[in-house]
C-alpha cells in the first residue's frame, strides 16, 4: 500500500483496486434524493446520490460521469463537460449551484472531490484492514490556504487500529476534506511515518457534536463494505487490461444496460475515441498508445442478438476500439477519392466520435461473416443521420471478451 500524500491529482490519477470496487459496488443501487441529507452516513457506502437527482436516467449519467473520473483517473475539466451535457440532455433545473458559472464550478468540484476522496478512504480501509497494520496514522491534507485548526490538531496522531476513534474520525470529515490515514506495524514504523504514538485525541472526540466533522461526515467511509470490496478487488486483478470492467457482474441487468448506454452519451467517451484514432494515424509510437479503448459494456439486447445471429455467448463483453482498427480503416476507406467512386467518404479521426452513438442507437446488429485474417465472427450495425450511413463491423473476440471495431465506413446519400 502506498503511503505518499494523496492530492486530488494522484487520487484521480493513479486508481487503484480498492478505490475502484469501493465505488464500482455502489452502482447497483442508485438513490433519488431531493436533499443531500436524504441519505445519511455509512449509507452512501452502498448506494450512489447526488443532491437533487431524482429521475433514474440522470441518477445514471451522473454515476457514469463520476465513474469514468475515479475508475479511468479522468480531470476535473472533462468531468464538468460531461456534466454540462447531461443537465442539458436531462432538461435538469433546479439543482444548487445553477444559473452561474461560479456555482456550476462549485457544484461539480463537490461532486467530482466528494466522490475522489470518499471512494480514495474507503479503499485505503480495505487495504489497512486486509494488512493487518496494528497502528493508523492521521495525516492532515487540507487546503495550505483554509486549513482547518481542528484538523491540524488532529496531525500524526497515532492510534491502535481497534480504537473508537477512528469510526468517528476516518477521513474524509467533511466536505473538501483530504486527510487521509496510514497504517504502521510498529510504534517505530509510525514515527517514520510522521506519527506520534504519543499523541492523545483532540478533546471532545467521542462527545455529541465532535470539534472538526461536518455534519453527516461522522463515521468511517467504508467500513460497511470493506470486506466485499476486498473480494472485489482480488477478483479485479483477473482483467489486468480493463479493471474496471469486472465490477460490472454483480450489478443487476437493467442498471448495467443503463450505466452502459449513459457511459456511451458522454462528450467525453466520443472524445476519446477521436482522441485515440488520431493519435494512431499521426503515427505515434504504438507502445505508448492504450491497446484498446473501451466504448462499454454490451447491453442485454445486444447480447441477445449476437447470440441470435452468431449463435455465441458474450455476457460482459465489451465494445473497444485498437490500433489494428484504426490503420485498417485508414488503408481501406481513408482515400478520398476512391471512397467517392463507392458513394462513400473518406473516413477521418473526427468520424470515430461517432462510434459511441452508433453503438447506443444503431441498428440491430446483422451477420457480417468471419474475418479473412483472423477467421473470427463479425457482426455488423447501421446509424443514419441527417442522410449519412455509419457502418462499425465488429469483431468478437473471446480471449479478450470484446467486440473490437474491424472496420468502419460512411456512406452519403440513398
Amino acid at each position: 500500500m502506498a503511503d505518499g500524500q494523496p492530492t486530488l491529482h494522484n487520487v484521480l490519477g493513479r486508481p487503484f483496486a480498492e478505490q475502484v470496487a469501493f465505488y464500482r459496488n455502489k452502482l447497483g443501487n442508485l438513490v433519488p434524493t431531493a436533499r443531500w441529507d436524504d441519505i445519511k452516513r455509512d449509507a452512501h457506502d452502498t448506494g450512489f446520490m447526488v443532491a437533487g437527482a431524482a429521475k433514474a436516467d440522470l441518477l445514471s449519467d451522473l454515476a457514469v460521469a463520476v465513474d469514468r473520473a475515479i475508475s479511468e483517473g479522468r480531470g476535473l475539466g472533462e468531468f464538468r463537460k460531461d456534466f454540462r451535457d447531461i443537465v442539458q440532455r436531462n432538461g435538469w433545473h433546479g439543482w444548487t449551484g445553477e444559473g452561474t458559472r461560479a456555482g456550476e464550478r462549485w457544484r461539480t468540484r463537490t461532486i467530482y472531490q466528494t466522490n475522489a476522496m470518499t471512494s480514495y478512504s474507503a479503499g485505503r480501509l480495505a487495504q489497512l484492514q486486509d494488512g493487518g497494520f496494528k497502528y493508523w496514522v492521521y495525516r492532515h491534507n487540507d487546503s495550505v490556504r483554509n486549513p482547518r485548526p481542528e484538523h491540524q490538531k488532529l496531525n500524526g496522531l497515532t492510534l491502535p487500529a481497534g480504537h473508537a476513534f477512528w469510526k468517528r474520525y476516518y477521513p474524509p470529515n467533511g466536505w473538501g476534506c483530504q486527510c487521509y490515514v496510514v497504517g504502521a506495524r510498529t510504534a517505530a514504523g509510525a514515527r517514520r511515518l510522521g506519527g506520534d504514538p504519543d499523541k492523545t485525541p483532540i478533546e471532545g472526540w467521542d462527545a455529541d457534536e465532535a470539534p472538526g466533522i461536518d455534519e453527516g461526515w461522522d463515521y468511517q467511509p467504508g467500513a460497511r463494505v470493506a470486506q466485499t470490496v476486498t473480494q472485489m478487488a482480488e477478483k479485479s486483478r483477473a482483467w489486468p487490461y480493463e479493471v474496471a470492467k469486472a465490477y460490472m457482474a454483480g450489478v443487476p441487468e437493467r442498471v448495467r444496460d443503463q450505466l452502459a448506454r449513459s457511459y456511451r452519451a458522454l462528450p467525453s467517451v466520443a472524445d476519446d475515441a477521436r482522441r485515440y484514432a488520431a493519435r494512431v494515424l499521426r503515427g505515434e509510437n504504438p507502445s505508448q498508445i492504450p491497446a484498446y479503448r473501451t466504448l462499454g459494456l454490451l447491453p442485454a439486447a445486444d447480447v441477445a442478438q449476437v447470440h441470435q445471429v452468431k449463435d455465441l455467448a458474450v455476457d460482459g463483453y465489451d465494445y473497444a476500439l485498437d490500433v489494428s482498427a484504426v490503420r485498417h480503416v485508414e488503408k481501406n476507406h481513408g482515400n478520398a477519392k476512391s471512397e467517392r467512386a463507392r458513394g462513400q467518404r473518406a473516413v477521418s479521426a473526427e468520424d470515430y466520435a461517432m462510434l459511441p452513438r452508433l453503438l447506443n442507437e444503431g441498428g440491430p446488429l446483422i451477420d457480417a461473416g468471419l474475418s479473412r485474417t483472423t477467421s473470427s465472427p463479425l457482426v455488423r450495425r447501421e446509424l443514419t443521420v441527417d442522410g449519412v450511413t455509419y457502418v462499425g463491423v465488429f469483431e468478437v473476440r473471446k480471449g479478450r471478451r470484446m467486440l473490437v471495431l474491424q472496420t468502419f465506413y460512411i456512406r452519403e446519400g440513398k
